[in-house]
């Protein structure tokens, strides 16, 4: 048998999403696409489709501390990615699962709404995590939406409520532009910036015709495991957004409604002569 020792071990606590497309599933690829090993928690439950989300059962808070401390106690975790948080006792438990390791990079993919609209987080939510959670954050990775609501600001510029949200102790930020706002072309690019207190970096990837469902699981897990690996913040993102991109531009329409991100892609085809 051989042993990995230096293979890196990624730990995920987001809801469970069954069609694949989002959640751990989508999780636990971009982690293995991207050279670790994902060990997961699920927060929450959902009943959902490539269309929305329709309901969301959220995980016991004790049940996610437990669940994480096993863990913890077999693996060296290197990295730890945090998706969905529905209600307050999961973002405690969150909040515990992340002080049981200080020092491990924390990766933040703050997924309040779905890509259908629902929202996905209890009512009065945001206030404990711009708060409490985020003072914690390595790396916090908003679509634009999804910042313009944790900076909490009327400022329209994104610099400004970039800042905002690195007040409150977020070390660094990627803001995507997957999410084409209202007034914005379906053409032309999509660009992710980077925000540190030391650089700003801006990518531009062609934006693809169709709507995905779970790009934002992936690019968050990827970038949490190419750090994990060792990478530099600004390296570790751009190779997440290459995995990314690649997964939409390979992406399936297998249900009714957004396509599916193909994380395992470059998976080789089996050799139907075998016997």
């Amino acid at each position: 048998m051989i042993r990995y020792a230096d293979k890196p071990v990624v730990m995920v606590l987001a809801g469970h999403d069954p069609t694949g497309g989002a959640g751990l599933v989508a999780d636990a690829e971009a982690v293995r696409g991207c050279g670790g090993w994902p060990v997961t928690v699920p927060t929450a439950m959902t009943v959902q489709s490539t269309r929305d989300v329709i309901s969301v059962e959220p995980s016991r808070g004790d049940f996610i501390r437990r669940a994480a401390r096993a863990l913890f106690d077999d693996f060296r975790i290197a990295a730890i990615k945090v998706g969905l948080i529905p209600n307050l006792e999961v973002l405690e438990a969150v909040i515990d699962v992340a002080r049981m390791s200080p020092g491990t990079p924390l990766i933040v993919d703050p997924v309040l709404r779905s890509g259908g609209g629902s929202e996905l987080s209890t009512p009065g939510l945001l206030e404990p995590i711009r708060l409490r959670l985020l003072p914690l954050v390595d790396i916090l990775t908003p679509n634009r939406r999804e910042l313009t609501l944790l900076a909490a600001i009327g400022d329209t510029d994104e610099v400004a409520k970039v800042v905002e949200v690195m007040s409150l102790g977020c070390a660094a930020v990627l803001v995507t532009g997957t999410d084409p706002l209202d007034d914005e072309s379906m053409s032309g690019n999509v660009v992710h910036t980077l925000h540190t207190p030391e650089l700003n970096r801006q990518w531009q990837w062609p934006r693809l015709p169709a709507d995905y469902h779970g790009s934002g699981c992936t690019l968050a897990s990827a970038l949490a495991t190419r750090l994990a690996v060792g990478e530099g913040l600004a390296a570790a993102c751009a190779q997440a957004q290459r995995f990314t991109w690649d997964t939409l531009d390979n992406g399936l329409a297998l249900g009714q409604g957004q396509y599916l991100p193909d994380r395992v892609w470059r998976a080789p085809d089996f050799d139907a002569t075998l016997e």
